[in-house]
């Protein structure tokens, strides 16, 4: 059994996740909260359980596309909410990659939510809490030495893998992966896959009813929220 060096202090604390440093300069342990905020925070609550069911997603997720040859942030999971994962000098640009219409790109372009994509988008935003991340060019993460033009092709390229692997896995349990959002990093010089994979992140739909089995339930009060991360956990599992 491999050892997991000791738990030292807590240097970040997001709406999320709290990441504590460990005697490995190299790695760090990502505990998942309970705490659910929904428009940059100013929608807050409580999700029973959810740190759990994310922790427990994202090491199935990330273990799905580490053997499909894609590098992750990932070491493993300790316990129910903890992962060991590599530290990474986070890049702050949010990639979201969508499949069909909905959530911010309904709103922006005036859209029917649920129109299917003849191909998946490729969206960047600049991560920042105080400007409720807003939609960029990669030319404005270039130009402002947020990533180099190199990185954010590697970045599209990783982000379009992750689509084509979560997809194809997905459906074969009668999800519809309608769009997700990823972070990655800086790790020894190379890009990895940080952050999580999970129905906070992630818009999941079932195929045959559309039911939404994600954090619009919270977002939009639909009710049922413990149920539905509880569905997508065990759907996943199978």
């Amino acid at each position: 059994m491999e050892s997991t060096p000791p738990k030292l202090e807590m240097f970040y604390e997001g709406k999320a996740k709290k990441l504590y440093a460990t005697a490995d300069p190299d790695l760090v342990i990502c505990y998942f909260k309970d705490d659910a905020t929904a428009f940059n925070a100013k929608k807050r609550g409580t999700i029973e359980d959810k740190g759990v069911v994310n922790n427990r997603m994202s090491e199935l997720f990330f273990g799905l596309l580490t053997r499909t040859g894609l590098k992750t942030h990932f070491v493993r999971r300790l316990n129910d909410r903890e992962m060991l994962c590599k530290r990474l000098q986070i890049i702050p640009v949010e990639t979201v990659v969508r499949n069909i219409v909905a959530g911010s790109m309904a709103k922006r372009l005036g859209l029917e939510e649920g129109r299917e994509l003849s191909f998946p988008v490729v969206e960047y935003y600049y991560k920042s809490d105080p400007l409720d991340d807003p939609l960029i060019y990669p030319e404005h993460a270039i130009l402002f030495g947020w990533a180099t033009a190199a990185e954010l092709e590697t970045i599209r390229s990783l982000a379009l893998k992750v689509n084509e692997v979560l997809r194809r896995f997905l459906d074969e349990r009668g999800i519809i992966l309608v769009d997700f959002k990823l972070e990655f990093g800086r790790h020894h010089g190379e890009i990895l896959l940080g952050d999580e994979i999970c129905p906070d992140t992630c818009r999941f739909w079932d195929k045959a009813s559309r039911k939404k089995l994600d954090k619009d339930r919270f977002r939009r009060d639909l009710g049922d929220v413990e149920e539905a991360y509880q569905e997508m956990l065990r759907r996943v599992e199978d």
